[in-house]
């Protein structure tokens, strides 16, 4: 609670840096710090709507909610970007003004919240490992501000369009930035197959599940949302009887299921495994 007012505040002073500054280098940077803020709630807002899943309406959950949310904000942030790309190209020949005490002001509200960061960075760089990804994002933010202020003084003192190049440089790192995890969370919703290290654990799990297994037939894992679905077909005895074999695909299903990282598991049971996968003959029609 006490980070996300610290980031709140800090985000305020940016933006009254931009409004008394005009500054478009400082406007792109203030723009990061406010994706930052709006990117934590919808993490949050669809960790909350994954966890109050309707069973009956969504059967399989909504673990796609998540990489659904993060193609929206991306989608936004690339038409932000843009829209400071265009409006720096715009003001590229526009006259930089600034005054003395413009000038002090700015530099002492980014100073300062470069410096509050930068001590973020350090206080979370030395703690535990599930916290060092927020201190290299700090480490990201404080590098942007930095930029963005270098660029606004370039423009006063040497030439004006620094400032806009400046902006456009921010805007171009931030829209890549985006666009990166809109790729990885887009290979999360088209049901890309997990590794091979993955799938070769996944075969030796099942292999050694209980000593009735003659083979494994078919081992497939991929994505669905930020979790994974699992398919093994596994062939048994084809004299055993039908609970003991329907126990042990149970039993392995559970197990399967038990691991932080899978969804739902499918265990299919058969008797012998030359004929072709009936999922692909089925796609085959």
């Amino acid at each position: 609670m006490l980070e996300s007012i610290t980031d709140m505040v800090l985000f305020a002073a940016q933006v009254y840096a931009s409004i008394r500054s005009g500054s478009l280098a400082i406007v792109a940077s203030t723009l990061d710090s406010l994706l930052d803020l709006l990117s934590g709630f919808i993490l949050w807002f669809t960790a909350f709507l994954m966890s109050t899943s309707n069973s009956y309406q969504y059967p399989i959950g909504k673990r796609r909610m998540q990489p659904v949310g993060i193609l929206v904000f991306a989608s936004v942030v690339a038409t932000l970007g843009l829209q400071i790309i265009l409006e720096s190209v715009r003001k590229m020949e526009d006259e930089f003004n600034l005054t003395i005490e413009q000038e002090r002001l700015v530099v002492g509200i980014m100073l300062g919240v470069t410096l509050v960061k930068l001590l973020v960075f350090y206080y979370r760089a030395f703690t535990y490992e599930i916290v060092k990804a927020y201190a290299r994002d700090h480490f990201f933010n404080v590098m942007k501000n930095i930029v963005g202020l270098v660029a606004m003084l370039l423009a006063k003192y040497i030439d004006d369009r620094m400032d806009p190049v400046g902006a456009i440089i921010l805007a171009l790192y931030t829209i890549r930035t985006w666009s990166m995890t809109a790729l990885e969370n887009v290979n999360s919703l088209v049901g890309r197959s997990a590794g091979p290290e993955y799938l070769q654990k996944l075969t030796y799990l099942c292999w050694n599940h209980h000593k009735a297994i003659k083979n494994i037939d078919t081992v497939r894992a991929y994505s669905f949302g930020s979790h994974h679905f699992v398919e093994v077909d596994i062939v048994l005895p084809e004299n055993m009887a039908l609970q003991e074999a329907h126990d042990i695909g149970e039993s392995l299903q559970e197990k399967l299921e038990l691991l932080p990282d899978i969804e739902r598991a499918f265990v299919h049971l058969d008797y012998e495994f030359s004929h072709k996968p009936e999922h692909e003959q089925a796609h085959a029609l």
